[in-house]
């Protein structure tokens, strides 16, 4: 009888956490790009092209992921934007969630992590505050590199209701979002 209860809980447990963590943000319709955004793109080239590397996702894998995400963490220091939804780099070691993402974008790109899978979402954060955050698609799902946090996380592990977010493919494009915990009050 302890066989059976292990046995069917080594199955059972590996198939939710499948589950959990194994889901693509689902995206509709296309939206117009956030303000500041086509600057950005203009600004840097690498944020809207969508091409491939040699390396794949998984090649590339989360360790590189997590890396990342503490450096740029740890390396830059939050600050508000000076002028109306700036979307830049960094500047002089400070920069708010969307100059975190991109950072994180471009530093993802350097190492050899395919353009094509990376995008910029626009989500509704803890207290009802637009914030930027980084996705990074693998082949097991979607996942979140943020600035207030420095672990990788599923994008359903996270409490953020997602509201649009860049095309993978179509770079300087954006599609509705619409998951997360309060996606169904602006359905």
């Amino acid at each position: 009888m302890r066989r059976l209860v292990c046995l069917v809980s080594l199955m059972f447990f590996p198939m939710q956490f499948q589950v959990f963590a194994g889901q693509l943000l689902p995206v509709g319709r296309s939206i117009g790009a956030p303000v500041g955004f086509a600057s950005a793109c203009a600004s840097y080239r690498w944020l809207c092209r969508g091409t491939p590397s040699r390396a794949t996702a998984e090649q590339a894998g989360m360790p590189l992921l997590r890396k990342v995400t503490r450096t740029v963490n740890l390396r830059v220091r939050s600050t508000e934007d000076r002028s109306a939804d700036d979307w830049t780099l960094p500047v002089g070691g400070r920069g708010d969630c969307e100059d975190y993402a991109l950072q994180k974008m471009k530093d993802l790109i350097d190492a050899g992590f395919p353009a094509n899978r990376l995008a910029l979402s626009v989500v509704i954060g803890l207290r009802d505050e637009n914030h930027v955050v980084l996705i990074a698609r693998m082949d097991d799902g979607d996942y979140v590199l943020d600035n207030l946090n420095n672990a990788v996380k599923p994008w359903r592990a996270t409490p953020y209701t997602f509201l649009a977010t860049q095309d993978f493919r179509a770079k300087s494009t954006w599609r509705v979002t619409l998951a997360g915990p309060r996606a169904n009050e602006f359905s």
